[in-house]
């Protein structure tokens, strides 16, 4: 699949994967950042996208600085639709309760994934069919 990207700055990266046979493409930041504790800030990338027709982008965090630092997507995933062409801007919020996250311009903070999708054709029906879940959510067992 061929994915068009633009650069809305003249000077970043285009997205890659780190190494072969991954599934995201590294997003990078686009400016310099400080997260405090429980804050949250928009970091651009300086790029736009052409997702294909028929598939979604997910921005998805990366793992090593959610794991390690805290830092994730505050709308995970963060979903990029076929018709966007506006700049890839990722949502971070810091979840630790004591540390800031630097963030420096270049700094690898989220990951793009390109999914195919169905062809979905909603419809109102009277009944829905059975499942052994039922109508339990949110965790419950429907009991």
């Amino acid at each position: 699949m061929r994915l068009e990207f633009k650069r809305l700055d003249p000077s970043v990266a285009i997205p890659a994967f780190a190494r072969e046979g991954d599934a995201g493409l590294d997003l990078r930041a686009n400016a310099d950042a400080e997260v405090g504790p429980g804050q949250r800030v928009m970091i651009p990338t300086g790029l736009a996208v052409a997702i294909p027709a028929g598939h979604a982008g997910l921005v998805l965090p990366r793992s090593g600085l959610a794991s390690f630092q805290g830092l994730t997507l505050a709308n995970s995933p963060g979903l990029i639709d076929a018709g966007y062409r506006g700049e890839i801007t990722c949502s971070v919020v810091n979840l630790d309760r004591d540390r800031p996250v630097k963030i420096a311009r270049g700094d690898r903070i989220a990951q793009l994934v390109v999914v195919a999708l169905p062809v979905v054709e909603p419809e109102v029906v009277e009944d829905l069919p059975a499942t052994a879940r039922g109508t339990g959510g949110f965790g419950s067992t429907g009991v």
